[in-house]
């Protein structure tokens, strides 16, 4: 007589536990959503610089970013960005492209998250960005300093505000006839720093 109240009373159990569980879920899961392993970043870039401008002749130029941050370690992250601009400048196209990577350190307020990085890595533009299109050399050293806004929109997803600076140290070069080795020669006050302003959306997962 008294094992079917007991099975349905197991059953009950079960069932509201599962219940519970479910409900739990998304609470755990949208508590995870700030520790997200990694996040994935990417839209509008520009920087201050032209890469063959004198003073007076430097034109910005205007480009795309994306960049990867991985893993999480007492606010520390893993980050490889990537940048790449087009434009022109005293007649030569100007393409540089950045591809850099290093630390990201982060904090948040609230809803916010602001964050620093440091980075390292190459950069690379065309052979005729020389004025006039004159060859150049095309691989530098650079480096990256700089940090950011985070603003959700959605729960995994952000508004980002970032900006930088850039250093990278592209010569001039002529060629010496007949061989057509190029022989980098240094021109003085072309910039080695370029100021860097970046917006797009950062996706947590």
């Amino acid at each position: 007589m008294h094992s079917m109240p007991l099975r349905f009373l197991h059953s009950s159990l079960r069932f509201f536990g599962l219940i519970a569980l479910l409900t739990l879920v998304p609470a755990l899961h949208a508590q995870a959503d700030p520790y997200s392993l990694y996040e994935v970043s990417g839209g509008y870039s520009w920087i201050s610089n032209s890469l063959n401008g004198a003073p007076g002749y430097r034109h910005p130029l205007s480009g795309w970013d994306v960049s990867l941050a991985a893993l999480d370690w007492h606010h520390l992250r893993f980050k490889v960005d990537i940048s790449g601009y087009l434009g022109s400048n005293l007649g030569a196209p100007q393409h540089p492209t950045f591809i850099l990577a290093g630390a990201e350190y982060y904090h948040r307020f609230n809803r916010e998250t602001a964050f620093a990085d440091a980075l390292i890595g190459d950069a690379g533009a065309n052979q005729n960005w020389g004025a006039d299109q004159t060859g150049g050399q095309s691989a530098s050293f650079a480096t990256m300093a700089g940090g950011g806004l985070d603003t959700p929109v959605r729960p995994r997803l952000a508004l980002r505000v970032q900006a930088d600076f850039l250093y990278a140290n592209f010569n001039s070069a002529i060629t010496a006839p007949p061989t057509p080795t190029v022989y980098p020669v240094v021109i003085h006050n072309l910039p080695n720093f370029f100021g860097r302003v970046s917006t797009g959306f950062v996706w947590r997962f």
